[in-house]
């Protein structure tokens, strides 16, 4: 992938990994519903059918799928050896690739097997957006709208006003989008990298979210579209708990609804089947969920205790 102004570059703290003397490849199925043991197997394979040793570097080129099964392959394989991301599209450049967590899903459970693996760098080149499906474009947008939400009420009204330049793919719309967004993880990531505290705002419309790809089954709605949808249910919460007024939480569907992003969940999945899927949840604790609320637009924070009453009425109010 050549080098560009249109490529940004980060680094983790750890050492870079070697130049590569020779190299091996293993390809692996597109979709959520691939990121599973058996697709983490077949790079297993190819390591070992190759020979590779600790010198090893792995590259992950391509979406979020291929950069979770990457990088936990990268955190196992002989106890851990060398990682790179090349993100493919939006929602990996702005979201999966940063930070280090990798992982695959479960059945019973999105993400819950997994590690923490910083890669040694993450390189996005605007110039492979131009390819993205619009579906796939427009999925990503979800992660950069929760960015705005959760940290910088500034970036919100930019993408309020300046939406149409990302759906048109304008390249210095969508290098603005990615790098802010990445500055945005970054910060939160380099306080808390193993998410014991403010990490977990990044979780946003994310229990709310995985709870929809689990019921429908991976793969049936994309992971941003599960998200945005959850966003829009958690700003609801929000409202219902003292936070966001209703002005705030119509500007948020307003802007997820623009994106051409669900505003709400499926039909199908009631109250009772989300709380029992929200129930299997890396941010739950000792049997209660931790959701991630709006003080307002721009500011986020972790709600140890939900109210029961305003889950179920939120649950009640957007579920068939």
């Amino acid at each position: 992938m050549r080098p560009s102004a249109r490529c940004f570059s980060t680094r983790s703290p750890r050492r870079s990994p070697p130049l590569a003397s020779r190299w091996c490849r293993s390809s692996s199925p597109d979709g959520e519903q691939h990121k599973n043991w058996e697709t983490l197997n077949l790079v297993y394979d190819a390591l070992l059918a190759n020979r590779c040793d600790r010198g090893t570097t792995i590259v992950a080129l391509g979406g979020g799928v291929v950069g979770d099964i990457a990088g936990f392959a990268a955190a196992t394989y002989q106890r851990g050896v060398h990682f790179v991301q090349v993100p493919t599209t939006l929602l990996a450049q702005v979201d999966s690739s940063v930070g280090g967590k990798t992982g695959i899903n479960h059945p019973r459970g999105k993400n819950m097997i997994g590690a923490f693996h910083q890669p040694g760098v993450v390189l996005a080149d605007m110039d492979v957006l131009r390819t993205l499906p619009e579906r796939e474009l427009r999925a990503g947008l979800a992660e950069v709208i929760k960015h705005g939400v959760i940290r910088d009420a500034a970036f919100f009204e930019w993408l309020e006003t300046d939406l149409g330049r990302l759906l048109r793919r304008e390249p210095a719309a969508l290098a603005h989008a990615v790098r802010r967004s990445v500055e945005i993880k970054a910060e939160i990531v380099a306080i808390d990298e193993r998410e014991s505290g403010p990490r977990a705002l990044l979780n946003f419309g994310h229990t709310f979210g995985h709870a929809i790809e689990t019921g429908l089954g991976y793969g049936d709605w994309l992971h941003g579209e599960a998200v945005a949808a959850g966003m829009v249910m958690a700003a609801e919460l929000s409202r219902r708990t003292g936070g966001i007024d209703a002005a705030a939480c119509e500007r948020l569907r307003t802007l997820v609804g623009r994106a051409g992003l669900p505003t709400a969940p499926p039909p199908g999945i009631g109250a009772a089947r989300f709380l029992d899927l929200m129930s299997v949840d890396k941010k739950v604790r000792s049997g209660r969920p931790r959701l991630i609320l709006l003080e307002r637009l721009g500011a986020a924070y972790i709600a140890e205790d939900t109210p029961p009453d305003a889950l179920q009425a939120t649950l009640a109010a957007v579920s068939g």
